[in-house]
């Protein structure tokens, strides 16, 4: 019993800091069950005050919502997924990647940034992070139900960085981006979702980890610093206006229920808000589902 315990302490210990699990992944806006071991990650808290689409299609929704979110490392890309509805009125989808803790990046945004999206990245000059969040990357996505287009942006200590125009793709495709400048990322959405949250401020109602379908990325590990499996990258993904001017509550770590739209970027400061308004990937069940696994493998070959 005293081995037994010691070997699934050395399991726990050693997987966040050694192990890396490399899992394929399909874009196409559907979550595959590769993802965090088949769990959803991330899961919303709150409705989304930004609408609750029902129209069911793969391109057109008439709201926005972030019912999960979740990433994962394949061998050569960082992927992820958002199930919910990115509105096709070109409400944006924010996602900002940590790499590195707060050693480097942006606690918050500057003002001279790449001119990114008609400037649309330096709109949200100002706007703070926890403080334990400091992004170096950031990506956005937005569409018209026929169309999706694509951003992204390094965030430097000192501002400036590279960063462009991705180019465009169509909902429910491969990810394969056209028109712009391929530094080759892969993006898609599927907005079939008519589930996941309700509408307004309160509680999150229905079952937000069940939705399947949504925003997706595959983003190269070398775009981003060429990250680990086990140095615990952050991400902070929201639900923006149409012109990076007016940030919804659907954000990824939720909000606290009752929150409203935070509004103009420039005044938001999550640290206002209490708990994380971000995640970190691995997911600490996608850790323990690897443990169990390599703890059941080892008991099989000790029995062989």
């Amino acid at each position: 019993m005293v081995k037994k315990s010691l070997l699934v302490g050395a399991l726990i210990a050693v997987l966040p800091m050694g192990a890396e699990a490399q899992v394929s992944v399909t874009i196409d806006g559907l979550r595959d069950s590769t993802y965090a071991g088949g769990q959803p990650g991330n899961v919303q808290t709150i409705n989304t005050n930004f609408g609750d689409s029902n129209m069911g299609t793969v391109g057109q929704a008439n709201g926005s919502e972030l019912d999960n979110g979740v990433g994962e490392f394949g061998s050569s890309d960082f992927f992820m997924f958002f199930g919910g509805n990115l509105e096709s009125n070109f409400n944006k989808l924010e996602v900002f990647i940590d790499v590195d803790g707060t050693g480097h990046g942006q606690n918050a945004l500057r003002g001279d940034n790449p001119d990114v999206d008609f400037n649309g990245l330096n709109r949200m000059a100002g706007l703070t992070f926890d403080s334990d969040f400091a992004p170096d990357y950031w990506f956005s996505i937005s569409g018209d139900g026929t169309n999706l287009y694509g951003n992204w942006a390094q965030l430097l200590d000192g501002g400036s960085g590279a960063g462009g125009y991705l180019g465009t793709t169509t909902y429910g495709s491969n990810g394969a981006l056209s028109g712009g400048t391929d530094q080759g990322v892969r993006f898609t959405v599927n907005n079939s979702n008519v589930a996941g949250v309700g509408s307004g401020t309160g509680a999150a109602s229905g079952s937000p980890g069940d939705v399947a379908t949504g925003m997706e990325f595959a983003v190269p590990l070398s775009l981003i610093g060429n990250p680990t499996w086990g140095q615990g990258v952050k991400i902070c993904a929201f639900i923006n206006g149409s012109s990076h001017d007016f940030v919804s509550n659907q954000v990824l770590g939720g909000m606290p229920n009752g929150s409203d739209n935070p509004g103009n970027p420039t005044n938001v400061n999550f640290n206002q808000y209490a708990g994380n308004q971000y995640f970190v990937v691995p997911e600490p069940t996608s850790i323990a589902v690897m443990g169990l696994g390599l703890l059941g493998l080892f008991v099989r070959r000790k029995r062989s």
